[in-house]
């Protein structure tokens, strides 16, 4: 008979983990690849290949230091397809009631092991710069939950990037500095990648005739895939692109899919990094004379700052954030999310990127697949699932927050101040999508206008009670004012038009 089991999920692959800390030989680990993990959205192949691949290998690193792990494959004809089903196999296989988990970062999970019925004691999740309680702490009695202080805070509390009581450089901020159009060529060959190995190749036979049928190209494979392998990434970027990553962090190009981007929030997300690791990196980085400051303030904010932020938000809020639809967006999800053609060029190569490298940087995710998906008016739950689905590094407790607030304005305000809208002039700004497109992004009514032209003024109008008074949108509406009204009706009718074909599912 064995003391406890101790729950390893496929996202906590740390081996500071909170349940490991305090475990001994006498307890038994276990790690599960299950259905309900991999199907509960149709999860992009890659996804799935990547962390069925850490697991095998953490728990093999686990074993070889003299751990017992009860390790379940996909592909196991005992296999019950659930965590709390597993959980029961073992307990009576091993004679025992009691589990250690540490707690998971979705709420379905978290109810799951509640209600299963074994003595469950979930520990805290203190892989996170603020707890629960931290972060409940900051937000008590604030009218606005602005992530800006709350990254202030973060900064002070942890010394990255202060001078004692003061930012570094003077400033909190470097946005400013960091919002560059796209740059005629890049000189950095993209994250570092890995060649499969044995246990990858393993991996990558059992998804691809599991889930061949998945949105999502499962090769070629590259991620890494253990620990060793994600701190090489993380020294790759920080050597060759952490220097013009701030410069470039907003920029798109059609033809080049990283720019200057780490990609290593897969590692950071599944437990193969740790966030003090990563943020000190950059700062040593800055100190060493090798990055300026705007790069490194701007990386370090995204993790520090928007991360902890996120999780903070989406635990707060509670399991019901996911539903919210403050706007009443009620249209189905266009097929061209999926893959289905689309004579927007934007929209293509930000899906095509996706289904190819399960990754797309954070201005694609909101100024163009977001920014779209807002202004046509889309079920926020719908959009919800589909970047959790199609996205490596999406977990709930930090994607549905970014999605359902910062994205969607589902929260009503939770999250930003504003809802992140554009026309297409940002896109055509920040990137060469426009340049080759089948509309014209000068166009803004009539033949060949950019529908982000024209749905940026429907939603307006549309929302005109919510945000009329917002003084970040007031000059925007005073604009649409001063428009002659045949134009304005013009520009609904020809929003309506487009809506109404793309909902027929006709080529938009």
């Amino acid at each position: 008979m064995v003391a406890r089991l101790v729950l390893v999920l496929g996202d906590q692959l740390s081996q500071d983990l909170s349940a490991l800390r305090e475990a001994t030989r006498d307890d038994v680990i276990v790690m599960a690849e299950v259905a309900d993990e991999a199907t509960y959205v149709p999860h992009h192949p890659k996804k799935i290949a990547f962390l069925f691949a850490a697991m095998r290998k953490f728990a093999d690193r686990l074993r070889g230091e003299g751990w017992t792990v009860a390790y379940t494959k996909l592909d196991d004809p005992d296999n019950s397809g659930s965590i709390p089903g597993e959980l029961l196999r073992r307990a009576d296989e091993f004679g025992t009631s009691r589990v250690v988990a540490t707690e998971p970062g979705e709420w379905r999970l978290i109810q799951a092991l509640q209600d299963c019925p074994l003595d469950v004691e979930i520990r805290q999740d203190d892989r996170f710069l603020a707890s629960h309680a931290d972060f409940d702490a900051w937000a008590e009695g604030r009218k606005e939950l602005r992530m800006e202080w709350f990254y202030r805070d973060m900064r002070r509390r942890t010394g990255l990037l202060m001078d004692g009581d003061q930012p570094a450089g003077g400033k909190w901020n470097y946005d400013h500095d960091n919002r560059k159009p796209a740059p005629d060529e890049v000189d950095f060959g993209g994250p570092m990648q890995f060649t499969p190995d044995d246990t990858v190749t393993e991996v990558l036979e059992l998804v691809g005739r599991r889930f061949g049928n998945n949105f999502g190209d499962l090769t070629p494979f590259w991620f890494a895939t253990d620990q060793g392998q994600a701190r090489r990434a993380l020294t790759h970027f920080i050597q060759n692109a952490l220097p013009k990553f701030g410069d470039y962090q907003d920029a798109m190009l059609a033809e080049d899919r990283f720019l200057y981007h780490a990609v290593i929030s897969m590692y950071l997300n599944a437990g193969l990094l740790h966030w003090r690791e990563i943020c000190e990196a950059a700062e040593h980085a800055w100190k060493s004379g090798d990055a300026p400051i705007n790069a490194v303030e701007g990386f370090i904010r995204q993790i520090i700052g928007w991360r902890e932020y996120m999780r903070g938000i989406y635990f707060r809020e509670g399991p019901d954030y996911t539903s919210r639809n403050v706007l009443g967006h009620g249209r189905s999800l266009p097929g061209f999310y999926w893959g289905d053609a689309t004579n927007m060029r934007c929209i293509s190569k930000a899906v095509e990127q996706t289904r190819a490298e399960a990754y797309a940087h954070h201005i694609q995710r909101l100024m163009v697949t977001g920014n779209f998906a807002l202004l046509a008016g889309i079920d926020p739950h719908e959009v919800h699932e589909w970047y959790l689905a199609v996205y490596a590094d999406a977990y709930e407790w930090v994607e549905a927050p970014n999605v359902i607030g910062m994205s969607q304005f589902a929260d009503g305000g939770i999250v930003g101040s504003k809802p992140y809208v554009s026309s297409g002039n940002y896109i055509a700004k920040m990137s060469d999508y426009c340049g080759d497109c089948h509309y014209n992004v000068k166009t803004k009514v009539g033949e060949g206008a950019c529908p982000f032209n024209l749905l940026y003024w429907a939603f307006m109008d549309r929302h005109r009670e919510r945000f009329s008074s917002n003084p970040r949108m007031a000059q925007m509406y005073a604009t649409w004012d001063r428009m002659d009204a045949d134009k304005r009706a013009r520009i609904l009718s020809e929003a309506d038009t487009f809506l109404n074909r793309m909902a027929q599912g006709a080529l938009v």
